[in-house]
């Protein structure tokens, strides 16, 4: 009975989807048909790869087992076979343009960006990232959920070490996605393996990629760029959600962004107390600026700037709430004015300015409102 090339491929995925289920190790399970084809091809290719590999030392073993002096071979001088070179050149060659066929189509089939049913920019940082839904007017920060604790080894791990955020991508299930990429500081990398989907995010250069998701389900992955000390703690969540859940979510997402907005521009207008703003700024603190001066504020030595007795947090405080609105250009510190409302600046601030044995006095949402003006 004679297979075509599909059948083939189907049969060699099939074996390995077996080995999979038996054995549970292998690339994640496809959730997207540019992840389907992406792992088929791996398959393929480890086939074509194991295949040679048995006939290349199979015929040389054999050679050496067969011809060996015991046996009374002789060794013989022989001169080149033109008819040999040929073979061992056109194999290779056609071996090579079989695999770039599919390879080809697979690769034109991922830069292929038209016609998105929903289009959502993601902006890197150090470290967390950035989720604006373009034709929704909605646009949140995605931290690491991970507990402090547990990276501290003070409690035990939990199921998604590493792997959990506060707010994940929502997309509905079915849809084409276009991502578009860019970064706020240094080169990072958007990378969700079981949807086939990984690409640069370049400071200045807006990239893009795309995914369909065949079900709903939770999905993660990571930065795939080492861009700082801090890299391992950038988690990817996507949660892919039915259209009628996905539709629920967005309008819920909305209503909840212009309540913060709305209490945002009331915080502003409002006198805290100073335990209030250090409460608060702890929080924020926490969050947003442990990962490089660490959480007990001694950063770390030659690479980021201890925070307590330090001259910018001691010194006047709207030198202090500059740097901390609009960072400092050519160095880790990144601009916080876009990423924090006017209280959580105030009180991360207000927090930095009066832990760590400094004196350095509190500052109200009122002042960050007016620097920002």
């Amino acid at each position: 009975m004679k297979l075509g090339r599909a059948s083939v491929a189907a049969w060699l995925v099939s074996l390995t989807n077996a080995s999979r289920a038996e054995y549970g190790f292998d690339l994640p399970q496809p959730q997207s048909s540019v992840a389907q084809t992406a792992y088929d091809l791996h398959v393929i290719v480890l086939w074509v790869c194991l295949i040679i590999f048995a006939v290349v030392f199979g015929a040389m073993f054999y050679a050496l087992f067969k011809h060996r002096r015991s046996l009374g071979h002789a060794a013989h001088p022989f001169h080149e076979s033109t008819t040999v070179e040929v073979i061992w050149t056109l194999v290779p060659i056609l071996i090579l343009v079989g695999l770039a066929w599919p390879a080809t189509q697979a690769v034109l089939a991922q830069k292929d960006t038209g016609n998105p049913d929903l289009t959502v920019k993601v902006t890197g940082y150090q470290w967390k990232w950035e989720y604006d839904y373009l034709q929704e007017g909605v646009r949140y920060m995605s931290n690491i959920a991970t507990p402090r604790a547990q990276i501290d080894n003070q409690a035990a791990k939990g199921e998604h070490y590493l792997l959990e955020v506060d707010e994940p991508l929502v997309v509905p299930v079915g849809k084409k996605v276009r991502v578009l990429l860019t970064s706020n500081d240094v080169i990072h990398a958007w990378w969700v393996p079981a949807l086939g989907v990984k690409q640069d995010a370049i400071p200045g250069f807006i990239r893009d990629t795309w995914f369909r998701a065949d079900g709903v389900g939770t999905f993660r992955g990571q930065c795939a760029e080492l861009c700082g000390v801090n890299h391992a703690f950038m988690p990817i969540v996507v949660e892919v959600k039915s259209p009628d859940d996905y539709q629920t979510w967005l309008a819920d997402k909305k209503q909840r962004l212009v309540a913060a907005q709305a209490a945002g521009a009331s915080a502003a207008d409002k006198t805290w107390s100073d335990a209030e703003l250090r409460a608060r700024g702890e929080q924020v603190y926490l969050a947003n600026c442990a990962a490089c001066h660490q959480p007990d504020g001694q950063g770390i030595p030659n690479v980021f700037p201890a925070l307590g007795g330090s001259k910018v947090v001691t010194g006047p405080a709207g030198n202090h709430l500059m740097v901390v609105l609009n960072g400092r250009p050519g160095t880790a510190m990144a601009a916080f004015k876009e990423q924090l409302d006017d209280l959580e600046l105030a009180a991360v601030v207000s927090y930095q300015r009066t832990a760590w044995g400094n004196a350095g006095g509190t500052v109200q949402p009122a002042a960050v409102k007016a620097m920002r003006q």
